[in-house]
């Protein structure tokens, strides 16, 4: 028998990625009639809305269901946990899936899902994040991303892992998991997969990792965009570690730290300590060795001179700034 999926789309202004995530979602070889898509809008200012009801018209009359297949939500309050919730609390079916809808998916996204969740008895799977791109700098922060060089080897970036796991891109949910662990931290505008994830770890939930889950994410296209996202990734990862701290590890803390290495350069080289500027010259040879050895073309080696410290310095920067808000939420 054929099981029933709700999944659930947060959007915000993504009228260039829909028509490419329509596409991509029509295309699944899981039966249509048995799929749910539930799409959360945060208050786009763009054409999104209009967008999809206007492929909403399309899609219901080209896979006919049972019950409404394509709902468009509100999100008054705009962040990602928010959408999820509301789209959690909508949702019909047993399996919520959430997908992304900067993120195209293989034809067997959905039935791979739902084999892996039957084959592993996980209550969470999940693949690994693969890269698209549209432009050269795209290109590069894809490939920053998945590099241990960027962001420390994380699981999630490791294509053929396949295993038990600590957190999944994205996720597809068997509902008991939220009737147990509750719905997302709201407090938490990035990283709230990951300290949900780590929750439902720690209340003994199963999550796996299946290679042949297979998506495809549009990452930042632009350096004002990629400092601003791991900024953000680094601002609430204080908040995670504090509810979940069996998760800290050393790739959380080493930015924040070159950061304020960073900080007290100016005042050590005024004091006459050249030495000081050691580390800095290390990092730059790393940066420049990885950007040779990552890029494929000369043109992404040069982005990835600058992408790996957008990085870096966005995430560390964000993660100082993130520490009083764990000290004001303990009070």
């Amino acid at each position: 028998m054929v099981e029933n999926i709700s999944v659930i789309i947060p959007v915000y202004n993504e009228a260039s990625y829909l028509d490419t995530l329509i596409a991509s979602l029509g295309k699944q070889d899981y039966p249509k009639s048995a799929v749910e898509l539930l799409f959360v809008d945060g208050g786009s200012t763009d054409e999104t809305v209009e967008r999809l009801k206007q492929l909403r018209e399309v899609y219901v009359t080209e896979h006919k269901a049972e019950f409404d297949p394509f709902r468009i939500l509100a999100n008054p309050h705009k962040i990602v946990p928010h959408a999820l919730n509301i789209g959690i609390e909508a949702a019909s079916h047993d399996v919520i899936v959430r997908l992304d809808a900067h993120t195209e998916y293989a034809e067997d996204y959905l039935s791979q899902v739902m084999k892996t969740l039957a084959e592993t008895g996980a209550d969470i799977v999940g693949g690994p994040t693969r890269v698209a791109s549209r432009s050269l700098f795209q290109k590069a922060v894809g490939t920053a991303i998945c590099s241990r060089f960027a962001i420390g080897g994380s699981r999630v970036h490791q294509e053929s892992y396949r295993g038990e796991t600590d957190s999944v891109t994205f996720g597809s949910w068997r509902r008991r998991v939220f009737e147990k662990a509750g719905g997302f931290d709201t407090r938490l505008v990035r990283n709230q997969d990951d300290e949900f994830h780590y929750r439902a770890k720690s209340l003994g939930f199963k999550l796996f990792q299946e290679p042949d889950i297979r998506l495809y994410y549009y990452p930042r296209d632009n350096p004002t965009g990629l400092f601003r996202q791991y900024y953000q990734y680094g601002k609430y990862k204080p908040l995670v570690l504090a509810k979940v701290k069996s998760e800290i590890k050393a790739r959380h803390l080493i930015p924040s730290g070159f950061v304020l290495y960073l900080v007290s350069l100016p005042v050590a080289l005024l004091s006459g300590w050249w030495w000081w500027m050691m580390p800095l010259v290390i990092y730059a040879a790393a940066d420049l060795l990885f950007s040779a050895k990552n890029g494929e073309s000369p043109g992404e080696k040069c982005c990835l001179l600058v992408v790996y410290p957008l990085i870096h310095l966005g995430y560390g920067s964000g993660f100082l700034r993130g520490i009083p808000l764990v000290l004001s939420a303990d009070r």
